[in-house]
Parts: C-alpha cells; sequence; structure tokens
C-alpha cells in the first residue's frame, strides 16, 4: 500500500496551485490519493466551478461557456468567457437538474430548474445573466416531471425538454413559451439532441437501454434504437451521419449509423477488456476535425481516446488524466475542457457542523455562529473544477495514458489474483478454499471513527470529537480491543444514498450519483436508492444477486427489504419476514431476539445461509425529538445489540466457520479529523488476529473483496476488483474463545423529555426513513444532548489525502 502524506495545507492551497499553471502547457499535478485507493494526476490547467457540475454548454460561436451546477449545497448557473477563461457571471438557482441550451444569437440561455418543473430563461446581456422569463411544464414538486437535457430548434422556435420523473418529452413554442405536446416515452430520459435538418429528435432513455426517435414533423416516436445500460450523453458528427452515444453501465459507447439507425460498433472505454461495472461513461466530445472522440469516465478519473475518423473501424488512442469524477467534456478548437464533478481532492474541513443560527430563503443553513464561513458538510464538500489543456499529440497522449495506468489500482491481473498470502483464510483467488463458510455483513448508520472510537488510545483518534466514547458503546470498542483495531478504513460513499448502494454492489451508478445531491439538498425528489427504483441498479445487480448466480446461499435482514416485502427480486424468498427496516421508533436488540428465532432455527434444520446481510440502524438516533430514545439511549441500543450479535454467533456450532464484518453505511453525520469518509469498521472471527491494532488502508469495497474471496464470488465493480482484501486481519490458526457481550452503561430506555431549542428543532425532522433529516442540525443536536444545550460544538480538524512521498512509482517528468 502507497504510503499517505496528510497536509491540510497542500489540500487547502491546490486549487488555486493548479490555476496558475500555464494554459495549453503539457503538465499533470502532483498525484493525490482519494479515500477509496484511486489517484489523480489532473492534467492542464484549472478554474473553479460549484458544487456538482453536470453539464456544459458552449454558445454557437464559442463566444459563452455556460455551467450548472447541481449539488447538494449552492446551485448556480455561471457564464465563463470560453476564450479568455474567465468567469464572467455566476447567478444562484433554487433548483436545477442537467439541462442547459443556448440560443442561436447567444442571447438566451435556457435552465432546467429541477423540480421546480420549470425552464429558466436568462437574457444574456455584456457577458451577465438576467432572468427574464420562465417556461412551466407543470406544478411545482410534488408533481413529478423533473426537466432534465434540452435542445432548441431555432429554425421552428421550438424547445424540446426531457424528463426524468414521468419520462416525458415537452415540446415549447418559443414564441409563447408554452407547452405545445407532451409526449409519453418508455423510461427515464437523460438528454436529447436534434438532426441538422430538425426532422428527426434522439433521445437518450436513461432507464430503458435505447435511444427513441421523434419525428417532429409528425410529433411521434417512430423508433427507437437498442443502446447498452443507462444511456446517458449523446452527440452526433457534424455531417449528421452518425451518433455517439455514452453507455454509463457498461463502460461503453455505442455508435449508430443515424441513415440505418443502428450501431455500428461498441467501444469498450474501459483501461482493460472486460473490465466490470465502474468507468461510467457519461460524457462526450468530438474534436473539431470529427476524428477523435474524447469520452469522460466518470468513475475512472479520466477521459478516454479514440480514434473515430472511419466509424465502424475506430481505434483506441489513449488516456487523459483529469479530475474526481468528470461528468461533461467540450472541445473548442483544440482546447479541451472537462467539468470534474468533484474536483481534485478529499479536503479538510476545518468549518464542519457546529451550532449554526444562519438559513437562506428554503431554510437552509448556510454559515455558522463561529466564523460566519458557510458550513464544510460532506454532501456539498468537495467543489467542481474545470480542467483545461490543448488537444495531446502523440507523445503527450503516451504519457498521459501511463499516468492514468498508475492513478488505476484496478487491474485484470488484480481482479484474477488478489493481493494475499498463501495459507491465508483469505483466499486469492475466485472458488479457492477458505476455512470460512458463513458470512455475516451488518450495516450501521452514519457515524465516522473519531465519534464512536476517537477515545480509544491504541489508535488515531481524537478525544475532542468522540461524542460515543467506551461508556456508550463498549461492545465496540470491547471487539476493537479484542480483535483487530482498524483507524484507517474509509467508506466509499458520501451519504446513505449512494452508501447502500457502495455497501451492497461496490458501486454507485450513474443515476444514483447524478441524483441523490437534490432530494439531499431539500429540492424535491424521492429517496430510490434501496431496490425501489430499477433505473438505479447497476447493470449485474447487487451482491445477492451474484450470491444467487454462483449458487450460494443468502439470507437479509432488513437491507433491502421491509417487514414483508423485498425491494429487488433475487431477495423474494431470501428476507427474515417481520423483521423491521429503517425505524428508529423499534430497538436494535429487539432487532437482535427477531434474528436469534430466525438463526436459531435455520442452524437446527442445517439451512444457515452463507450469507447473512443485517441492518442495526438505531445509530443513527433520532436527536432531541420530544418522546423519542435520546441519543445515549438510541446508540447504547445498537452497541448492545452488535454486541449480542456476536455473542450468539460465537456461541454457537457454525462460530468455528464463521467471520463478521461490520461497518457503516457512510460517514456523513460527524467529525474526524484524518477524513470526513473516515469510519469504524469491525472484523470478528476465530480466524482475526487478537488484540491487534492495524493500521492499513481499507474501503468499503475491499469489505466486499474479502466476502467474495470468502464466498467464491468475483467482483461486482471495478472497485472491488481493485480494493485491498482485508487479509492482514486474519491468521491461520483459530482462536475459538467467544466472546460476551457487555452490558449497557445507561438506560436504554431513556425518552427525550425536555423541551427546549433543539427538542423543537428534532420534532420537525423527518425520520421515517434515512437522511431524511437535515444533518447538520442532527448533528448539532446530538451534540448539545450529550454536552449541555448551550455547548458550542468544536471546528473538527481533518486531513486530505494529498501527494505521495517521494520514491514512489512516478515519472517526476509526467508532472
Amino acid at each position: 500500500m502507497k504510503k499517505l502524506c496528510l497536509s491540510i495545507t497542500l489540500a487547502i492551497g491546490l486549487l488555486p496551485a493548479m490555476a496558475q499553471q500555464q494554459a495549453g502547457a503539457d503538465t499533470a499535478a502532483q498525484r493525490y490519493t482519494l479515500p477509496n485507493g484511486w489517484s489523480l494526476t489532473p492534467v492542464g490547467h484549472a478554474l473553479p466551478l460549484g458544487d456538482l457540475p453536470l453539464n456544459m454548454v458552449l454558445s454557437r460561436s464559442g463566444k459563452y461557456l455556460a455551467v450548472t451546477n447541481n449539488g447538494q449545497g449552492k446551485q448556480t448557473i455561471q457564464l465563463i468567457d470560453a476564450q479568455k477563461e474567465t468567469l464572467l457571471d455566476e447567478v444562484t438557482i433554487p433548483k436545477s437538474w442537467l439541462g442547459l441550451a443556448f440560443s442561436k444569437d447567444e442571447k438566451s440561455l435556457y435552465a432546467s430548474a429541477g423540480n421546480d418543473n420549470i425552464i429558466w430563461q436568462y437574457q444574456v446581456n455584456n457577458g451577465k445573466l438576467r432572468l427574464a422569463d420562465s417556461i412551466v411544464l407543470g406544478k411545482r414538486w410534488p408533481e413529478k416531471i423533473g426537466p432534465a437535457g434540452m435542445v432548441i430548434d431555432d429554425a421552428r422556435k421550438r424547445l424540446y425538454v426531457v424528463t426524468k420523473e414521468n419520462n416525458s418529452l415537452y415540446v415549447v413554442d418559443l414564441t409563447t413559451n408554452k407547452v405545445l405536446n407532451r409526449v409519453s416515452l418508455e423510461a427515464e430520459a437523460y438528454t436529447c439532441v436534434l438532426s441538422a435538418d430538425g426532422k428527426q429528435l434522439y433521445i437518450s432513455l436513461w432507464g430503458g437501454d435505447k435511444v427513441a426517435v421523434f419525428n417532429t414533423q409528425q410529433g411521434a416516436i417512430t423508433q427507437s434504437i437498442p443502446t447498452q445500460s443507462h444511456p446517458n450523453e449523446l452527440i452526433l458528427s457534424s455531417n449528421g451521419r452518425y451518433m455517439y452515444v455514452a453507455n454509463a453501465n457498461e463502460n461503453s459507447v455505442s455508435v449508430i449509423d443515424v441513415k440505418a439507425q443502428k450501431v455500428i460498433e461498441t467501444l469498450n472505454t474501459a483501461l482493460y477488456p472486460g473490465a466490470p461495472a465502474g468507468s461510467t461513461t457519461n460524457g462526450l466530445a468530438l474534436s473539431a476535425n470529427n476524428r477523435t472522440l474524447y469520452i469522460a469516465n466518470a468513475d475512472n478519473n479520466c477521459l478516454a481516446v479514440f480514434d473515430v475518423e472511419t466509424p465502424g473501424k475506430s481505434r483506441s488512442k489513449g488516456f487523459i488524466p483529469v479530475g474526481w469524477y468528470p461528468t461533461n467534456v467540450k472541445v473548442l478548437g483544440k482546447k479541451v475542457l472537462v467539468a470534474n464533478g468533484k474536483g481534485f481532492t478529499s479536503m479538510a474541513n476545518p468549518d464542519g457542523p457546529k451550532p449554526i443560527n444562519r438559513q437562506d430563503a428554503a431554510g437552509r443553513h448556510t454559515g455558522n455562529t463561529r466564523t460566519g464561513k458557510p458550513v464544510q458538510y460532506i454532501a456539498a464538500l468537495f467543489k467542481g473544477t474545470l480542467s483545461i489543456f490543448k488537444e495531446p499529440d502523440a507523445a503527450a497522449l503516451s504519457r498521459w495514458s501511463r499516468l492514468v495506468y498508475q492513478n488505476t489500482p484496478y487491474s485484470k491481473e488484480r481482479e484474477a489474483l488478489a493481493p494475499g498470502m498463501a495459507g491465508n483464510p483469505i483466499p486469492q483467488k475466485q472458488g479457492d478454499a477458505s476455512p470460512i463458510k458463513y458470512v455475516f455483513y451488518v450495516i450501521k448508520e452514519n457515524r465516522t471513527y473519531d465519534q464512536v472510537l476517537g477515545d480509544m488510545q491504541e489508535g488515531n483518534g481524537d478525544t475532542s470529537l468522540c461524542i460515543f466514547p467506551e461508556k456508550i458503546t463498549p461492545n465496540q470498542h470491547a471487539l476493537a480491543r479484542e480483535f483487530v483495531l482498524l483507524d484507517n478504513f474509509y467508506v466509499d460513499a458520501e451519504v446513505s444514498a449512494d452508501g447502500h448502494n457502495w455497501s451492497m454492489a461496490g458501486y454507485a451508478t450513474d443515476y444514483v450519483e447524478k441524483t441523490w445531491p437534490t432530494s439531499y439538498g431539500g429540492r424535491g425528489g424521492t429517496y430510490d436508492y434501496e431496490g425501489s427504483r430499477k433505473v438505479a441498479y447497476p447493470k449485474k445487480g447487487f451482491i445477492w444477486d451474484y450470491c444467487q448466480r454462483g449458487g450460494v446461499s443468502y439470507r437479509t435482514y432488513g437491507e433491502f427489504a421491509e417487514a414483508h416485502e423485498a425491494s429487488i427480486k433475487s431477495l423474494e424468498g431470501h428476507y427474515c419476514e417481520g423483521y423491521p427496516g429503517f425505524d428508529l421508533s423499534i430497538k436494535d436488540i429487539d432487532r437482535q431476539q427477531l434474528w436469534v428465532r430466525d438463526f436459531d432455527s435455520l442452524v437446527a434444520a442445517n439451512a444457515l445461509p452463507h450469507l447473512t446481510t443485517l441492518r442495526f440502524g438505531n445509530d443513527h438516533t433520532s436527536g432531541l425529538r420530544k418522546g423519542a430514545y435520546s441519543p445515549y439511549a438510541a446508540v447504547a441500543d445498537n452497541d448492545l445489540a452488535v454486541g449480542r450479535f456476536i455473542e450468539h454467533i460465537s456461541h454457537s456450532p457454525i462460530w468455528k466457520e464463521s467471520a463478521i464484518f461490520i461497518l457503516e453505511d457512510d460517514a456523513q453525520n460527524g467529525s474526524d479529523h484524518v477524513d470526513a469518509h473516515r469510519s469504524p469498521v469491525y472484523v470478528i472471527s476465530p480466524y482475526t488476529k487478537r488484540h491487534t491494532p492495524i493500521h492499513n488502508m481499507y474501503a468499503t469495497a475491499g469489505v466486499l473483496r474479502t466476502i467474495e474471496l470468502i464466498l467464491g464470488l468475483p467482483p461486482m465493480s471495478q472497485y472491488d476488483a481493485a480494493a485491498m482484501p482485508m487479509w492482514e486481519c486474519f491468521t491461520d490458526t483459530p482462536d475459538l474463545t467467544p466472546y460476551t457481550a457487555v452490558d449497557a452503561n445507561v438506560n436504554l430506555e431513556e425518552r427525550n423529555v425536555a423541551v427546549n431549542e433543539s427538542a423543537r428543532r428534532s420534532a420537525g425532522f423527518d425520520l421515517a426513513h434515512e437522511d431524511r433529516a437535515p444533518d447538520l442540525e442532527l448533528n448539532e443536536v446530538i451534540w448539545k444532548a450529550i454536552h449541555g444545550e448551550h455547548a458550542v460544538m468544536p471546528a473538527p480538524r481533518r486531513s486530505a489525502f494529498v501527494k505521495l512521498q517521494e520514491g514512489d512509482d512516478d515519472d517526476d517528468d509526467d508532472k
């Protein structure tokens, strides 16, 4: 594992340093390692963008570049001088999502207002944006419309808008700004492009694996062209003969002969042929001469470059390293522009959650009482950047391609043979034997390492940030002390929406990553991320689907299943009837007792499944809502349930063949002095090393890789295929000493009774579903519950992942 140098200074100074590089220079940044173990060396120079830039459009002359920022925090439209590379204007938009279109005369910019179900028309005058008019598609959320991509037909004065909530195409008359027609589509749409003659509109059906063809003269869908999974961005060649469609769920681009209306070839955009999901192909641009196609691979943090001079016989030219999660790419002359959705690095947040008293017009908290600065909450922490560089020649592209491969821990060799040691209980190859036969995988809710284990002297903790210390969580402390203490573990997710996907699939699709910030920002939308909406699924499903295909028995308790219903087809008949899902009014110790009865009956019948997934989520807490369990009681209940769960397994006949992995789905609800993604993880087995602190870097995907190797399953994505399995936590000599749960030190029946400001705020929280309560306020309420109503929450001290130490495997002349 590569060494990490931790520094707040470099993290804060990164963006300005990048922006000072010379335009067009053959340069790359120093390597920065992300919490997931992947690295960045973004080339060229950069400009700052906003929170999650999803789309960019160039005006007809190339004078202007417009960017829509669609993150959880402040949403904006930016207007940039594309020639001078300077920000001309930035306007706040209450709600937005993806759609942007310039009029031909460059005097108007149209933008999707997201779940307000409006298209805003901005007047462009002397480099400034002024809101001039609006196009109303329908009532605001909760009416489901969700305008997404759009395109203008200047000749006919028409605006075409596609939607992702009611799966429709809206045809708008731009002379009156009235909707002329609404056409139903087969599935969620992403965007659309218009043929040069204006007769055909091509619509990418994000959830339908095809491109719909709308005849503008007939006013109807006349045909559809099958693509691959999650078609999103699409572009036409300048002669209109060929169309390129990015398929995010399959690492590919479909090349379509427009006249024949069929796919003539498919471009594999991944770094290796046959790679599993995980490149997330989601942005396209053609060079001015139409000979080179630039493809944004969001989860590979790079552009794939193809020679497409002869469509049908395209060939790969190489790769270009850019920033974190590139979402869009444009070409202007010889210049390439890339929107990096998450910027350049996981960063320090010294102004993390703390007492807040300022709100914007929508009621969102925007500042804190100590500094007046915006609160650095993980969901809006990573600001986008615009990478700018000249189209590379062959020599530069060769050097840049080498950087991309160095940044990427995934390889076909690592997929086939994981790091490890002969004789270790964790095999290195799929199908190799392991003495472990039964895996228990437990998901908890949203805590950081420092919040829970920051008081353990054996690890790298900050006691000032520890609000649930050993007195409250004696079992988690005992498990970390008796087995292995892991203080360098990072969740792959930012919030629960992507967290449960990362936890169960080693991946979160482009639909998940691009839509959760809308609902988390209080801008409408539904929580569709735990099996309730098919468009959110990875192409090959979740770990249970892999078990089903691989002949591995499995069962779930509350994860992707409610008491009497499974969320996905593969869990039908594979869940415990009556085991509740997310419900903070039900104790986790009661959930544990339900599991005990089911477990004992399965063991007695010799029918225990080899994989058990189980949810204990009460460490989320209900804040100080009057009548709800107090934060101490909720976390202590969760801790005791975990302890009794381990105790029961360790006293059962299958203990000698078992391994238990316990983690948080994300780390959003607190502070940590190392990184916002650092979180507790527990590894318990007779084969686990006892009384051992381990400081190796691991991530959520590494837990999944370990489970897969034990059960003989293949990796589900490039992320778990590349992840470090936790073999160093295990020994080949078992210790069968059972675990005895530690009784709670606090009253588990304790309820919130105080009537104070925190109680009043908690009463307004939506606690029926995970992550519906405002996290910043919930964090503050929990802090006050523990330290007193007038206590001030200290600013967390967090470091960022930055450049490698000297002596690592980089070529200095490539930087």
